[in-house]
C-alpha cells in the first residue's frame, strides 16, 4: 500500500495511527501542503479533491476521506477493533470522532487559511489565531462529552481503544503544534497522555515524521 501524507496533517496522522494498531505497512508518499504539492497533477490525478490522506492499495484501489479509511481498514482488517460491538457505543464512538472530523478540523486546514488571507488580508498571526480557536472549540466539545458521560473509561470509550481516541489525539496533538494547552481540558489530557505512551500512536506523530521542522 502507498499512502499519501504530509507530516502535519491531522487527517493523516488518523490514518497512521490506525496502520499501527492493525499492524498494516504503507509506503510513504510525501505530499508538501505547505509548498502546494496537493495541487500538482501526479497528485490531483489520485484524489481530485487535493486533501490528504489518500491510501492506494497493492490492486490500486484508492481510499480517501480519513473516516472512510477507518472504517474500510476495520472492516477489513477487524482486529483490533475500532468500533464497539453494540449499536449505541458505534453511534457514540463516531458522534464523538466527528467533533473533529466534521465540526473542528475542516475549518482550519490550509485552504481555508488561504482564503481567508486572500479574502480578508488574515496576516500569520491571525491564521494561527483561527486555528487556535477553532481547535480549542472542539476540544470544549471533547471535554464536556467525555467528563459527563458515563461511558468514559481509561480511554474515550470505556477502557478499549476506538476510532474516537484517534480523533482525539490528533485533534490534540494537532493543536500542540500550533501551541495551544490542554490545561483547561483534563479528562482530554488524561486520555491523550495514555494514548501518547502506547508507541503505535507515538510513532505515528507529526513531530517524528520526514519534513517536520527540528524545533
Amino acid at each position: 500500500m502507498k499512502l499519501y501524507t504530509f507530516w502535519r496533517s491531522q487527517a493523516t496522522f488518523r490514518v497512521r495511527i490506525a496502520l499501527n494498531l492493525k499492524g498494516l505497512k504503507a509506503d510513504p508518499v510525501y505530499v508538501d501542503l505547505d509548498a502546494g504539492d496537493q495541487h500538482k497533477p501526479d497528485y490531483t490525478s489520485v484524489n481530485p479533491q487535493r486533501v490528504l490522506p489518500a491510501l492506494i492499495e497493492d490492486d490500486g484501489n484508492v481510499l480517501f476521506q480519513s473516516i472512510a479509511i477507518l472504517e474500510y481498514l476495520d472492516e477489513v482488517h477487524p482486529e483490533p477493533p475500532l468500533l464497539p460491538k453494540d449499536p449505541r457505543g458505534r453511534a457514540r464512538v463516531r458522534a464523538l470522532s466527528l467533533i473533529t472530523v466534521a465540526d473542528s478540523h475542516p475549518l482550519i486546514v490550509p485552504r481555508v487559511r488561504d482564503h481567508l488571507a486572500a479574502t480578508f488580508g488574515l496576516g500569520e498571526e491571525g491564521k494561527i489565531a483561527w486555528v487556535r480557536h477553532w481547535l480549542k472549540a472542539g476540544l470544549d466539545a471533547w471535554e464536556s462529552h467525555l467528563a459527563r458521560d458515563k461511558a468514559t473509561g481509561a480511554y474515550c470509550h470505556v477502557d478499549a481503544v476506538t476510532m474516537a481516541d484517534l480523533c482525539l489525539t490528533s485533534h490534540a496533538v494537532s493543536y500542540r503544534v500550533f501551541k495551544g494547552s490542554l490545561g483547561a481540558h483534563p479528562t482530554v489530557k488524561r486520555i491523550v497522555d495514555r494514548c501518547m505512551a502506547d508507541d503505535r500512536f507515538a510513532r505515528a506523530q507529526p513531530k517524528l515524521q520526514p519534513g517536520a521542522p527540528a524545533h
